[in-house]
């Protein structure tokens, strides 16, 4: 059990410094309450629970200090380490620090609304071991980037990519919708489940790579595709689990409303040689209602915290899928959802849980839906 200095500060961490077989055991019967007629699987731990966090934001004081903001406001808890992020991250974090200092650089006042850097975010590519820099200003024009970007790289190896992203607005939202490419491609390459994916600044990907490949894994293992199924990936993202089963299947179809995760999606289909895979730039309860007649055999949903609704259920139920598998983000929606499931005649037994954020309340669920009768 590891130690944090700024325990109970950045609020992001609520079980750090606990036994870590007691948070599971605390999240296991935290979501046995909320299914109590189900048989509910003790969540699927890490054998190390730190260093895992594969994306991270960082503000900066007028002291150059970087850090995490306090739960709830725009105060920075500076900070010299995390436990969640890897070594490699705080280096690079070390030596940003240092050249913001070194070049003078101007550092975003909230209340003001002047200066220059907002945040900083870093991506990590686990398993390639790249790293994708991406400096938010508040401003078009960054005095130095050439010579701030080449002290960068020479420092940290890692770092394949950096991007200015512009973001003028005065907002909490971090990252703008402009970007100017300040060494590499503007992406690095990380592998999933075997297949490699482009990470842009902006691209969904999931927060813990060991715990995802898990996790897509045993939806593999519920769905148990056929080689004639045809399965409908609702929104897909960047189309990582549609991808991971489409080499099993006769075809998989995947639909994400975000036009650059959409782009994302059909540039990693390409670069996977995956010709059974289909994706639409649509909302998926949209696209089921024009299709309903169609023949589908699975359905995969992966919906954001805020969970599914009641129209998207109703139409994926009207299709007749064999079988529907529901990850989710935060169980309580879940089992909301399932009531409206059970209406319609699918229901599950069981309920699989996956650590994706260790130290934290949140835990990972998965269950399959299947038609009674």
């Amino acid at each position: 059990m590891m130690n944090c200095k700024i325990k109970n500060q950045c609020g992001s961490c609520q079980y750090i410094g606990t036994d870590y077989d007691y948070q599971l055991q605390q999240k296991y019967q935290q979501i046995q309450k909320l299914f109590p007629d189900k048989y509910i699987h003790f969540p699927i731990g890490m054998n190390y629970p730190y260093g895992y966090r594969n994306k991270v934001i960082v503000a900066f004081n007028q002291k150059y200090e970087y850090g995490l903001y306090q739960e709830n406001t725009h105060y920075i808890i500076p900070i010299q380490e995390c436990l969640l992020h890897d070594k490699e991250t705080h280096k690079i974090l070390k030596t940003i620090q240092s050249l913001f200092q070194k070049y003078h650089m101007s550092i975003y006042d909230r209340k003001r609304n002047r200066g220059l850097i907002r945040h900083v975010l870093i991506r990590r590519a686990m398993q390639t071991n790249q790293t994708l820099v991406v400096i938010v200003c508040n401003d078009e024009v960054f005095k130095g980037s050439r010579n701030f970007a080449q002290a960068l790289i020479k420092a940290c190896p890692s770092v394949k990519s950096i991007v200015m992203n512009i973001n003028t607005r005065n907002t909490s939202i971090v990252l703008g919708n402009i970007e100017r490419v300040l060494y590499g491609k503007g992406f690095i390459i990380d592998e999933l489940c075997g297949l490699t994916y482009k990470i842009s600044a902006s691209s969904f990907y999931q927060i813990n790579h060991e715990q995802c490949e898990k996790l897509y894994y045993k939806a593999i293992e519920l769905l148990n595709p056929q080689p004639s199924d045809i399965v409908l990936d609702t929104y897909c993202g960047i189309g990582t689990i549609g991808m991971t089963i489409a080499p099993k299947v006769s075809k998989v179809i995947g639909v994400e409303l975000n036009k650059q995760a959409y782009l994302d999606a059909m540039n990693n289909a390409k670069m996977n040689h995956l010709n059974n895979i289909q994706f639409f730039n649509d909302d998926a309860t949209r696209f089921m209602q024009k299709h309903v007649h169609d023949f589908i055999d699975c359905i995969i949903m992966d919906p954001p915290r805020s969970g599914s609704t009641n129209e998207f259920i109703k139409v994926a139920c009207t299709m007749k899928p064999r079988s529907i598998v529901y990850i989710s983000c935060d169980p309580t929606t879940q089992a909301r959802d399932l009531k409206i499931f059970q209406k319609y005649h699918y229901d599950t037994k069981e309920v699989y849980l996956y650590d994706m954020f260790p130290h934290t309340k949140h835990v990972e669920s998965i269950i399959l839906l299947e038609k009674r009768g």
